[in-house]
Formats: structure tokens, sequence, C-alpha cells
């Protein structure tokens, strides 16, 4: 069975809640990130046989996000689509997914990613379809509901979040210090380019006037402070360690990844920027989802035969810096080899792209090194963690 590349991909800036993304829908930004991705890997839609996209904050868009997405880009009809919602971990399982498809030997070029919409994801009324006889009926914020909260428990993300802080002793002053770094390294990154590498600017139709190109992400910090982040109340309880500081925000963007079986692009003559040897996936209780990614780096260290020495960068979903911090505790990782162009935190959490995302980032960087061993890693709520580890050729 041969293994399946990476060609390149790409992804659009990260806008914030209500920010310069926000009139767009998540697949018009599925969209650009395909078309980017495509451009990149020197391949044309006709090529394309599948194109998988993560999405999670799918009510009122419509039937089949991915395949709007994938028209939108401008892609024949006969290419197949998938959408998968696996909550956070949405845009990694439809790499991972790929990746199965190919080494199956059923396709040969796959699109895969994921794209969100926080901005505009809509309100709903529950229990009204065949009237309210009596009593009332609140409005929801499908965003919270379906993007957010336990489904077995009706708990927020970040209470579980708290719980586990607590129970492996991580303070809130070794999270304000986490997210800080974030922020600074994400600056530092945008500043040097780096973050440029993997972006395809997103032009924005203005009522009047010419568009505004949005080239950056729009989240990261650079006037916030260790003192800034003490002062921020707890976010979901009054002794909770979590914040609105180190914690990422309500974010909108999308990546896409082109893939391809070994086989073809050795027929093609085609370098790859990646090769996935590897990937795991986990489950625990639904409360214990802050501890799956570095849960979910031991199981694929384990099922890949390397060892920690073996991984040169890690690439981990800031859902909260606790999440981090609780991964590095459970997968004993060494800090400097963790989100070192910053992470969710400072980036932000478009919740059905950042599976995709860090693969991406995590590409760039092992490129910029000369290549090496990573693993990006993702937890997702109702208790599972997803992986994949990759290969960028020495050179």
């Amino acid at each position: 069975m041969g293994k399946t590349v990476i060609l390149s991909g790409a992804r659009t800036p990260f806008g914030k809640s209500g920010g310069a993304l926000s009139s767009l829908a998540a697949s018009d930004l599925g969209a650009i990130a395909i078309i980017g991705a495509l451009q990149r890997a020197g391949i044309n839609g006709e090529e394309v046989q599948e194109v998988i996209l993560g999405n999670v904050l799918q009510g009122g868009q419509g039937q089949i996000p991915s395949r709007q997405a994938a028209q939108k880009a401008g892609l024949p009809w006969q290419v197949k689509t998938e959408t998968i919602n696996k909550v956070c971990a949405s845009g990694m399982r439809s790499v991972t997914l790929a990746d199965q498809i190919i080494r199956a030997g059923d396709e040969e070029v796959i699109v895969a990613g994921g794209m969100e919409s926080m901005s505009n994801a809509p309100y709903f009324l529950p229990n009204v379809r065949f009237g309210l006889r009596m009593g009332d009926s609140a409005v929801k914020d499908l965003m919270v509901h379906d993007g957010l909260t336990c489904s077995f428990t009706g708990v927020h993300m970040g209470t579980y979040g708290n719980e586990v802080a607590e129970e492996l002793n991580i303070s809130r002053e070794e999270q304000d210090e986490w997210a800080f770094r974030s922020h600074e390294l994400a600056v530092a990154a945008i500043d040097s380019g780096k973050l440029a590498e993997e972006i395809v600017p997103v032009e924005i139709p203005q009522r009047k006037g010419e568009p505004v190109l949005v080239t950056k992400d729009e989240a990261p910090r650079r006037d916030t402070s260790l003192e800034q982040l003490a002062k921020l109340r707890s976010a979901f309880s009054t002794t909770g360690t979590i914040t609105a500081g180190n914690a990422p925000g309500v974010n909108d963007g999308a990546a896409a990844l082109v893939l391809m079986s070994e086989e073809r692009a050795q027929k093609e003559g085609r370098i790859p920027e990646a090769y996935i040897i590897g990937q795991a996936a986990i489950a625990v209780k639904a409360k214990d989802f802050p501890k799956t990614p570095g849960l979910v780096i031991n199981e694929i260290l384990k099922k890949t035969g390397k060892n920690l020495e073996d991984i040169d960068l890690f690439e981990i979903n800031e859902a909260f810096a606790a999440v981090a911090l609780t991964s590095e505790k459970l997968a004993h990782l060494d800090a400097e080899k963790v989100n070192v162009n910053g992470g969710a935190v400072a980036l932000g959490h478009p919740i059905g792209a950042s599976g995709a995302r860090i693969i991406l980032t995590l590409i760039h960087e092992l490129k910029r090194r000369g290549g090496g061993i990573g693993v990006a890693a993702i937890c997702s709520g109702g208790g599972q963690g997803d992986a994949v580890m990759i290969e960028v050729p020495k050179q």
C-alpha cells in the first residue's frame, strides 16, 4: 500500500467574529482556500476526484456545504464531495479520510480541509414546528449549541477545560503565560512573513469603492501583556482558570490541502511538500476531551513506532491554553517544539477549519527548517482526539 502525499495547501486569513470575513459564507471561504491550494499545487479542477471539507455549523447553509464550496471554486459537477462534522477535528478528519481513501486505491487526487463562518451561525427556535399550545420557547444560538456545548451534558467546553486544568494542577498563571506566548509568536510570524506563506488573500466587496483585501489573521494582539491577562475574570465559573484571554475567540476561516497518491505523484514528476506517515484517533469520556491531544500523540507514536525524539515539531490546537499545557504533561512534550508560530489562542479557531490549518502550518515550518517529522493533534467535543504525522523531505 502506497503513501499519500500532500502537494500543497492554502488557507484564508482567520477573521474575528463580526470582523473582516463576516460577510462571507463558510462555502465562500472554502472555495477561496480550494482555489489557492490547487493553484499552489499546480493542479486543475478536472484532475480532482473528490473534495472533503469539515464544517460544523451547517444550520441554514443549505444542502451539502462542501459541494457549494467546490462549485464556487469552479470544479466540475463530476467532482464528488463530502461534508464532515467531527466538531473541532472536522478539518483534520477530512484529511485523514482522504488519506485512507487514497491508500485504499479508490481515488488518486482529493482536496481536503475545513471551513467555518462562526459569524454567520444562525439562531434557531426549537419545538415550535407544530405550535406552542402554552408557554414560551427561547431562541437558541446555534453557534453555542452545536459548536461549543457538550451534547451529552449541556456543559460548555470551557467548563471541562477548567476541570481538567484543576485535575492536572495547571495554574491560571501558566495558562496566561502560554496565551501571551501564543500572541507573541503569532505576531512575530506575521511580521516575518511566515504566516503569509500559508495564506491566500481574500477580497471583500464594499458597497462603495474598491474591494478591501484581507491578508492577515485578525485576532493576534500586539498590545496584550501578562498584566492585562491577569486582570480578566474567569469565563465559565467564579473560581475557574480559563478566561477570554487564554482561550481562542470566535472566528471565520478555511484551509485546504491537495492530496495525491505517491504513485501518481511519481509518474507525473511532482515534488510533494509532505508525506502522511501516520494517523490516529481516540475516544474518551466527553468531560475529558481536553486530554485527547496528549493521549492521541502517545497513540500515534505507538502506531508508527516513533519516539518523542524522532519528532521535530508539534502543532496542537489551542482549544484553550490549558489544552496545550495538558498535552505537554500527558505526552511529555518539549514546549520549544510546540506551536512555534503561535496557536489558536492567538490565530483563532474557526472550528471546522482548525484541524486542516494546523497541518498546513506544520508543513510550512518543517520546510523552513529543512525538513523533518511533525505531528498535528486536536481535541474535539464529545471526548475525541485526532492526530496526523507528516514528513517533509530533507532538503
